[in-house]
């Protein structure tokens, strides 16, 4: 699995992208059972409070970890995507986003 994180930033807290997973693979994950998610263009403050892993449908997302402007993990539609549990981040959202996810975690998993 290709991955790419923020670069100085703490290993636990790194962005997983794969891109355009295999259909076996996706089929193997079960994505088309998973809730769909979505929301349209522009900046989102979010806490992840567990573990996300997420199928991007259809989007285009610049992911910038809390505090920093210029570094950043982008993805976009056709990559499957974890991440971490506790990262506090910004979402800019270019093209409106429709996804499948899933959280390692039943406990309260998202806070905007």
């Amino acid at each position: 699995m290709a991955s790419t994180s923020t670069p100085g930033s703490s290993p636990e807290l790194n962005i997983k992208v794969e891109s355009n997973p295999s259909e076996s693979r996706l089929l193997e994950l079960g994505i088309n059972s998973w809730p769909k998610w979505g929301c349209p263009p522009g900046k989102y403050m979010l806490k992840f409070d567990a573990e996300e892993t997420c199928y991007l449908v259809r989007g285009r997302v610049k992911v910038y970890r809390k505090g920093s402007s210029s570094e950043f993990v982008e993805f976009g539609a056709g990559d499957l995507v974890i991440i971490p549990k506790g990262l506090s981040c910004t979402w800019e959202v270019s093209v409106a986003v429709d996804k499948h996810y899933k959280f390692d975690s039943s406990s309260s998993n998202l806070s905007l």
